[in-house]
């Protein structure tokens, strides 16, 4: 989730429609510019104990942060307390219970993201040695209970636990219990973004299938292979889901700005304070009858802060947010990147892909959503068969589409290599999730303990 340290000194009030259209406009790019920016995260625990640290004690989640500042990091404050450092690789920050997020730089390659990945956890492992703490790579804490979990200290995480009741039942297991991985990418013009956005909602089951990760709660089994998926179905149905406009004749930034619109507020940043808005609305803001700022406008900043409240399987700024993911080790944090880059970077893939998909009606992509956190690569695919088949086919086409990018490393290996733990997921027939399952009902005895091993 962002990070505001401080308000914008020139912050222009919004007194227009174009510019609420403005940051979807700025982030078109000629191709040549397209980059790539990786975000992932990590459960964070006291490696002799087993507990999630909190942000205060020693070794914990402060230190942690502010340890990295010997790998050249510098620190982001909000009312006197470390929530994040950014550096030449982005911003590692963190999410609700702690969890270590890197949000990584914009990229030209694959390689370079998934050299910037190494380092990031080369440095935190490190850090985790000094103070005795582990990384571990799943979708959904294995055995914690929400109590059992701290509460960082940013204002917006307060302020969305107080509303995640009132919406759904599972907002807060969403904030404090689950981690993903998920890639940033960039569009030409509005109809690529709009082609982009749409073959990418088809195909986000597909991602989550793959990267299926959660199997576990409170240290049994949960019935789901990717729980953390079906978190977000009782999460906030104003700010997630499939979205349906999407695919209609005539979606673009306009129709856009129109659903933002229509997503509740959380919050208004001023003075280095969140204030509560939770449930408010925006064109209320626009109108300057916002309640809690009454006579206020909107600033440009504003704006910027309420796209980053909405939460869909795909999300629009000035660039595209694949968000369908489970967290995971680092071989699938460059597998997912690698996995849309093939598909949305070249434009005979992105054709391909959507050849595949764009017949779907919106009830069977829905059906197909709904069905793969329990079923994975065994959920059943409109027209017959199930996604494990059409996995082969995206996974050729998003493999043709690395080759034609051309990108290679110094030892002349383009970027189709990082596809090929994806490759032994579809050969295997099971998802990660179906792995740790496999091992929790044989070698590990039952004994969620067991899944520390898989750490970082």
């Amino acid at each position: 989730m962002s990070t505001r340290d401080i308000s914008a000194k020139e912050d222009p009030i919004i007194e227009s429609r174009d510019q609420l259209v403005a940051p979807m406009q700025l982030g078109e790019k000629p191709e040549a510019d397209w980059r790539i920016g990786t975000e992932h995260e990590k459960l964070v625990y006291c490696r002799k104990t087993f507990k999630a640290p909190s942000y205060d004690e020693p070794g914990g989640i402060r230190d942690i942060l502010m340890a990295l500042t010997e790998f050249g990091w510098e620190p982001i404050e909000e009312g006197g307390k470390v929530i994040a450092m950014k550096g030449d690789d982005g911003t590692v920050s963190l999410e609700p219970a702690g969890q270590l997020e890197l949000s990584g730089a914009p990229l030209e390659n694959l390689h370079q993201t998934c050299a910037e990945t190494g380092r990031h956890l080369d440095q935190v492992k490190q850090v985790g040695e000094r103070f005795g703490v582990g990384f571990l790579g799943l979708g959904m804490w294995p055995d914690k209970t929400r109590a059992e979990l701290p509460v960082m200290p940013k204002g917006r995480y307060e302020i969305m636990m107080r509303h995640m009741p009132r919406v759904g039942s599972l907002g807060l297991d969403m904030m404090l219990r689950t981690c993903t991985i998920q890639v940033n990418l960039d569009y030409s013009s509005e109809a690529d973004m709009a082609q982009k956005f749409r073959t990418g909602l088809a195909l986000q089951p597909l991602a989550t299938a793959l990267f299926a990760n959660s199997p576990f709660t409170e240290g049994k089994p949960n019935g789901y292979l990717s729980y953390r998926s079906h978190i977000w179905s009782d999460t906030d149905p104003h700010r997630t889901g499939m979205l349906p406009f999407v695919f209609e004749d005539g979606f673009g930034y306009e129709r856009w700005v129109d659903y933002m619109l229509d997503v509740p507020m959380y919050f208004v940043f001023r003075n280095g304070k969140y204030i509560d808005a939770a449930g408010l609305s925006f064109r209320d803001f626009l109108d300057g009858n916002l309640s809690v700022l009454p006579g206020e406008k909107p600033t440009q900043s504003d704006w910027w802060d309420h796209l980053s409240t909405a939460f869909p399987e795909v999300r629009l700024k000035s660039f595209l947010e694949m968000r369908g993911a489970d967290g995971g080790p680092w071989s699938r944090i460059c597998a997912l990147p690698a996995f849309w880059v093939g598909l949305l970077y070249d434009q005979a893939a992105l054709d391909g892909a959507w050849d595949l998909v764009k017949h779907w009606t919106m009830e069977e992509r829905e059906e197909l959503r709904n069905a793969v956190p329990k079923l994975a690569l065994d959920a059943p695919i409109p027209g017959g068969g199930k996604l494990r088949d059409l996995a082969k086919d995206v996974l050729a086409i998003s493999r043709a589409g690395l080759a034609a990018r051309g990108r290679y490393n110094s030892s002349g290996d383009n970027e189709t290599g990082f596809l090929e733990t994806l490759d032994e997921i579809v050969a295997s027939g099971k998802v990660p999730a179906q792995v740790l399952l496999d091992r929790y009902h044989s070698e590990w005895g039952g004994d969620i303990k067991r899944v520390y091993k898989y750490s970082f």
